[in-house]
This record gives C-alpha cells, structure tokens and sequence, in this order.
C-alpha cells in the first residue's frame, strides 16, 4: 500500500519531540549564515547568490540525470541579476527554463502557488514539449494516456517499480488539496513545511515529467519564505545530488510507509543543516576573489585579461592554453600570448613546465 492509499491520506503527522532539537540547531545555523552573508557587503552578497543560484540550478538537474552546462547556467542567471561577469554565453533554451522557475520561485516566495503558476514552470523546464526524444503533456497535469505514472529502475524484462503515483483521474482533487494546504495559514514551522511540501507534492507526481526538480523548487520556495529573503545563500539541491542514494531510499521508504513522516522530516532538517555548513565553500570562494582582486587594485588590465582572470577565478574547467585564451577573448594567437606572457611577468600566472602548443597556464597562488 502506498501512503496516498491509507484511509487518511493527506493527515501527515510526525513526532515533534523528536525534531524540536535538530530544527531549533538549523534554525540557528540558517541564522548564522544569514549574518555572515549579510556582512559581506553588496557586491560580494550578489556574488555569493550568483554562485549558490549556479550551483542549485546544476545540482538539482544532476540529480535526474540531466547535466548541464555551467557557463550558460552562470550567464543565464547573471543576466537576469543585473550582474557583470564578462562576455556572457549563448544560452539554450533548457537552461533559460529551468533559471526562469528557479528564481520565480525564490524570488517570488511570497507570491501565491497556483495550479497556473505551476503549469508555467513545467512549460518553462520544456520548452519543446519533449523530455529527451519522448513527447510530454505540458502546462497540464498528466493523463497516464502511455500508462500509469512509474519510477522504475533496472533492465527490460527485470524492471523493479519503486513507486507508482496516483492515477491522473484524481490529479485535479490532489493538487487542489495540496494547494490549499500550501495557502492556508499555519502554525508549523516553515522548514518543517518545506519538507513536507517536497514530499507530498513529490508523491502526487503530478506531471509526466519534472517533478523532481519542481518538488525543490517548492521546498525552496518556503525556505525563502522561512528566512523572508529572495537571496539564496545555500543550495538545498546541491546536498541532495550529494545524498542521492539516500535521498531516493528516504523517499521510497516514507512512500510506502505510514502516514507518520518522522523519519522523512528528520532526514530533510538533518540535510539541511548540512547544505547550509555547506555554504561556508561558497563563502570562502567569495572572499578568496575579493581577496585577489583588493591584492591587484593598483594594477592595469585589460578588458581581455579581467575576462578570463574571472573565469579562472570561477573554477575554469578546462586548461588554459594560447588558443583557449584567444577563443574566450576573440582576438588573435599573438595578442593572446602577449597577455598571457604579461600576466606570467607580474606573477599573477605561472606556466606549466610543458613546453609549445602543451603549454598551459594556471592562477599563481598568493606571494
């Protein structure tokens, strides 16, 4: 029997002595890193947004299988903050998508969540009304028209089902319930709503596909309203991509289980707590670039090798060589190693020992 079977279905309960603790030490480490954010000043808390809305976007689709590409995501998001990040990516149409529902969610938190507002994130995430080469409903609940809604996982012939959803007849009286609960006026706290709304909206799996990543997008969306600030500081979905394997065993535990989600609130507050001792990376990373560019103020640069010290600064994939400079920048194989050479000469690169076209170039550490 799967918990939207028992006769009580939707009446959640949990054991609050059992989560007083851990969500009074969230609540306080949420606290704290809201501080430390705030005390970073403008630019440096925009840069540290950039960087978590970055890292959400990435990690919340990694988690389906589905990697994107971080520059276009990075550009995508820095368009719609306002922020200068140098020359910006083309960006595909998947990409714009997902960014869009993220930040309607985290931004918008205080707006109402409505069956027309979500329709628009699920158009937003396929823009092409295919996921991978399969056709899907979008902008509409699902109409189990290929067969009822299943997460299944192994070979043709061995598949195990791991859940099977609620048939699309009663989708229009399960989401209205699951709406009106997420309007109405309550005295739980809101972090214990976040995990119950992913849960619940997650175990409707209202549509043919991306309900996963929309389940996060709500839960964020309360976190947000928990903290009363569109600025996300931490990435929910990052610790998730971390914890998949039991991320994935929770949830088919819980699902088939009881209505009493102790077990699933403990494990969403525990998750928490870690992706926000998690954001003290992000935070570091932030002041490490402020650190560099206060320690070069005095220097000239031009426009060219701002460009790609930024990007190296971003944890730039790949290795820099002549000809990647020359591609990032749009400018010849000469200008690129007369800028490479100066930035080497004022100690802000080192070569690799390679010599020729293997020749690479990485930041120098501080002197």
């Amino acid at each position: 029997m799967y918990i939207y079977q028992q006769p009580d279905w939707p009446r959640f309960q949990w054991d609050q002595e059992k989560l007083v603790k851990p969500l009074a030490d969230v609540r306080y480490r949420q606290g704290r890193l809201i501080g430390q954010m705030e005390a970073l000043g403008f630019e440096r808390r925009r840069e540290a947004v950039l960087e978590t809305l970055t890292e959400d976007v990435l990690k919340t689709s990694e988690i389906e299988g589905e990697k994107l590409d971080g520059e276009q995501v990075r550009s995508s998001l820095a368009r719609r903050l306002g922020m200068d990040i140098g020359a910006l990516r083309a960006v595909d149409r998947n990409v714009e998508g997902i960014v869009d529902m993220m930040l309607d969610a985290t931004r918008h938190y205080d707006r109402a969540l409505t069956a027309e507002r979500l329709f628009g994130w699920h158009a937003s995430l396929f823009p092409a009304g295919r996921s991978g080469m399969r056709r899907i409903r979008t902008g509409a609940w699902r109409d189990d028209s290929t067969g009822p809604m299943q997460v299944i996982s192994g070979p043709i012939g061995r598949e195990r089902v791991h859940f099977e959803a609620p048939g699309a007849a009663g989708l229009d009286r399960e989401m209205a319930a699951f709406l009106d609960w997420f309007r109405a006026r309550t005295e739980t706290d809101a972090v214990l709503q976040a995990g119950l709304a992913h849960l619940w909206f997650v175990t409707i799996h209202p549509f043919d596909d991306g309900n996963g990543r929309m389940a996060r997008a709500i839960a964020d969306m309360v976190l947000a309203r928990s903290e009363n600030s569109p600025r996300r500081f931490y990435s929910m979905s990052a610790q998730v991509r971390q914890e998949r394997g039991v991320y994935y065993g929770i949830l088919e535990q819980t699902q088939t289980g009881t209505l009493d989600v102790t077990p699933w609130m403990q494990w969403f507050v525990a998750c928490l707590g870690r992706a926000i001792d998690g954001a003290q990376t992000t935070l570091g990373n932030v002041l490490a670039k402020a650190r560099f560019w206060e320690r070069i103020a005095g220097q000239s640069l031009n426009e060219r090798q701002r460009l790609v010290l930024t990007r190296l600064l971003d944890d730039f994939e790949a290795k820099l060589t002549t000809s990647k400079w020359a591609k990032l920048t749009r400018c010849s194989q000469d200008t690129a190693l007369r800028d490479l050479t100066d930035l080497v000469d004022r100690g802000l690169l080192v070569r690799s020992a390679a010599g020729g076209r293997s020749t690479s170039y990485a930041l120098a550490g501080p002197s």
